[in-house]
């Protein structure tokens, strides 16, 4: 197994960024209690403000990471390059893109453009966890494990003692490791963190929150099932949800989940066809359809 397979269940998805380096967030979207704990209720909300402004950069990267807490990679990649679009200068934008475009990548373990996108986020700041973590990733993957072992361990003497990410940096060093028969137990006894953890802010910030993963448990299920069955499975919901379309298509969020769906299984003539049929029988909410699918790059929209 190699880092990025413990990646899965490690470091990358419990990386937070350091609060000194965050700008000031802006408002968060308005929510009532029961919506702020709904993830669709927040997502539907942080759609609604990027459709308002399409130019809100941070309203861009907190989509993509209300879409990559709920597992939505391919959704939350394109929301991160919109982000990196209108601030291409922003280190914490190329980091989230890369992430995301790792787990949107079905076969390639480090795509080029999540690679292009940890240089681009390391060339803005040196000292940046999440793309110093992957970038080592990638030397792993090239059999470098020496080399990525040793840029764990500088990313390690660079950790804040108690960031959420420091057991599970100690534990990736030490499989890999075990795993390529290099002995790392010195050197990691003689790491000692040296700043404390500031407190993490309570608003769903981007820059200080915590991005979470699939459990092992997740990862294995879906790495057992066959890949026929995963297709038989996928079609048959969204199919179901295209039945039920029919039957009341005035559910606009039912509309919009068909057109990612589609545009997730690359189905874009079928997306655009959605999108056509949900502007049809909803002409009052025709222009948060045609928003919503132009974020999804719905063919037409």
């Amino acid at each position: 197994m190699g880092a990025v397979g413990i990646a899965a269940v490690s470091i990358g998805y419990n990386m937070t960024h350091r609060p000194d380096e965050a700008k000031a967030p802006a408002a968060p979207p308005t929510l009532t209690g029961d919506q702020a704990n709904d993830p669709e209720a927040v997502i539907r909300a942080l759609q609604d403000r990027v459709g308002a402004n399409p130019n809100d950069a941070e309203g861009w990267q907190r989509l993509g990471w209300a879409y990559f807490e709920g597992g939505r990679h391919a959704d939350a990649l394109r929301a991160y390059r919109h982000a990196t679009k209108l601030v291409p200068g922003n280190a914490t934008f190329w980091s989230s893109l890369g992430e995301a475009a790792v787990m949107a990548s079905e076969h390639d373990p480090m795509p080029k453009e999540a690679s292009d996108a940890f240089d681009k986020a390391i060339a803005l700041d040196p000292k940046e966890p999440r793309a110093r973590y992957f970038l080592a990733v990638r030397r792993d993957l090239a059999k470098d494990h020496e080399g990525a072992i040793r840029d764990w361990l500088a990313l390690l003497r660079d950790t804040p003692p108690g960031a959420p990410w420091e057991a599970d940096l100690r534990r990736t060093i030490e499989q890999v490791g075990k795993i390529n028969k290099i002995d790392v137990a010195e050197r990691l006894a003689a790491v000692k963190p040296v700043a404390p953890h500031p407190p993490m802010s309570d608003g769903m910030s981007v820059a200080a929150a915590a991005i979470p993963g699939p459990s092992r448990e997740q990862m294995q299920a879906a790495a057992q099932l066959p890949k026929g069955q995963q297709d038989a499975m996928v079609e048959g919901m969204v199919s179901g949800l295209e039945a039920k379309l029919k039957a009341n298509p005035a559910n606009v969020d039912g509309w919009i989940m068909l057109m990612r769906s589609r545009m997730t299984l690359g189905e874009t003539a079928k997306a655009g066809a959605a999108y056509q049929e949900a502007k049809a029988a909803n002409p009052a909410q025709a222009g948060r359809i045609r928003d919503e699918a132009r974020i999804l790059g719905v063919p037409g929209a």
